[in-house]
């Protein structure tokens, strides 16, 4: 088995459930058991010790309530499946990740963040409710008010405190399917982090960056600000629908591109191009469909297949506030001097997050996508010095490398969630090949 990244590759027995009641009965029966939906975590979060239970099957939605807009769904439900569904009668979900492809559990279980932490926080803040298969097999209902601590390790505890088998969440109501999108050119570094201070106020926020650029372009960005569009807003495009049908992938990836194409020179003429397409469209704020503005990649089925066999990394890091600009500049330095560069760079504002183990914390996020070479991971190592050194912390539902000692500085909640996991023997019950490798 493999992640989305497909490094590394580990063996592990895989188990299928389509009933939320033969749940308790495969949880009891297995140890070194972890969940999976969708596999759309980078690395070895969603592969079990020793067996991997695929939920991709508990798909359904359960229940919506039009008075306070609660959706209740199964854990193994996909999140283009309500979006799907909900998006054409008038609501959207309160925070999404850059893929609609992942499963509501996986949502849970990563804290996924989207372009509005800075405003509205990651997933986890917005469950009200949800159903937990613990290590004996029964199910528990869990809140902030009941097995509250429960909850809060399971929000960001990456599948380790039992089976997500339901998971209640507010809607949030839209009027279009459109974001009015404002575009900012920023001429580096400097520039961009003072861009996404600047656009705070916006619902959405988020920057890519050409982290190939260098001297006084270093770390050049495109800012990307966007609010939900109103219906007076859409009826200036001639014969626009409010609500937009998604976004059908136009391109698949067949077989596994030869690993020379994502080098220095390619990266860096599409780094140009699409800086310069995004300077052209700074001249004025236009609407953008919603699938497109959220979920770029999934217009290309398989695009992991862009890096060839070798699969690659993902590096998504966190540092505070203070620290980021000598940080992300010594970062971005490194990365344009080695032509290590990445297409897929993404930098945040975050704010603080709910669960144990969450990701998020205040700060900017900075997000590469790499090849998976010993070059590379030895890079990564110096990266991940520079990061904890400051305060901050990787992204374990991208991780797919990282050292316990980089993990064990930058969780200091760690001791908290592991004393949980061994007073509810979750510890004995679910472990994935990370758990395993980070000593969880």
């Amino acid at each position: 088995m493999e992640g989305w990244g497909r490094y590394p590759r580990h063996e592990s027995e895989v188990m299928d459930c389509r009933s939320p009641e033969a749940l308790g009965g495969i949880v009891a029966s297995r140890a070194g058991l972890i969940a999976r939906g969708n596999g759309r975590s980078y690395g070895d979060a969603a592969i079990g010790e020793h067996s991997t239970l695929m939920c991709a099957g508990l798909n359904r939605m359960k229940r919506f309530d039009a008075t306070d807009r609660v959706l209740t769904v199964e854990g193994g439900i996909m999140l283009s499946d309500v979006l799907r569904s909900l998006v054409p009668r008038g609501y959207f979900p309160p925070v999404v990740p850059g893929t609609k492809f992942v499963t509501i559990g996986g949502m849970v279980a990563s804290d996924v963040h989207g372009k509005n932490h800075h405003r509205d926080g990651g997933f986890g803040d917005h469950v009200s409710e949800l159903k937990l298969v613990g290590a004996g097999g029964e199910i528990l209902t869990c809140s902030r008010t009941q097995n509250a601590e429960l909850f809060e390790a399971t929000v960001g505890g990456m599948g380790l405190t039992g089976i997500i088998a339901e998971v209640s969440f507010p809607m949030r109501p839209i009027e279009t399917g459109w974001i009015a999108q404002k575009t900012t050119v920023a001429e580096n570094l400097d520039k961009a982090l003072e861009a996404l201070r600047q656009s705070e106020d916006a619902t959405y926020s988020v920057a890519w960056i050409d982290c190939l650029s260098k001297g006084a372009s270093l770390g050049r960005s495109l800012i990307f600000a966007g609010e939900h569009a109103t219906p007076d807003q859409v009826a200036a495009m001639p014969k626009a629908d409010l609500f937009p049908s998604p976004n059908n992938a136009s391109l698949s990836l067949p077989f596994d591109m030869p690993a020379w194409l994502l080098n220095k020179a390619s990266v860096t003429a599409f780094n140009e191009l699409y800086f310069r397409s995004g300077i052209r469209k700074a001249a004025k704020p236009s609407l953008v469909h919603w699938d497109e503005y959220f979920f770029p990649l999934d217009r290309i089925l398989q695009w992991n297949r862009l890096y060839g066999k070798r699969g690659f990394l993902q590096h998504q890091c966190v540092v505070p506030d203070a620290e980021a600009l000598p940080v992300l500049t010594s970062i971005l330095d490194r990365f344009a001097h080695s032509g290590k560069g990445s297409f897929l760079a993404v930098l945040k504002k975050l704010r603080g997050s709910a669960g144990l183990l969450s990701f998020a914390a205040p700060g900017y996020t900075l997000a590469l996508d790499l090849p998976a070479t010993q070059e590379v991971l030895g890079l990564l190592s110096e990266i991940d010095e520079l990061v904890v050194k400051v305060g901050g912390r990787l992204y374990l539902a991208k991780d797919a490398r990282q050292s316990r000692h980089t993990f064990e500085a930058g969780y200091p909640r760690l001791d908290a969630f592991k004393e949980l996991r061994r007073a509810t023997e979750a510890d004995r019950r679910f472990n994935s090949r990370l758990a395993k490798r980070l000593g969880i």
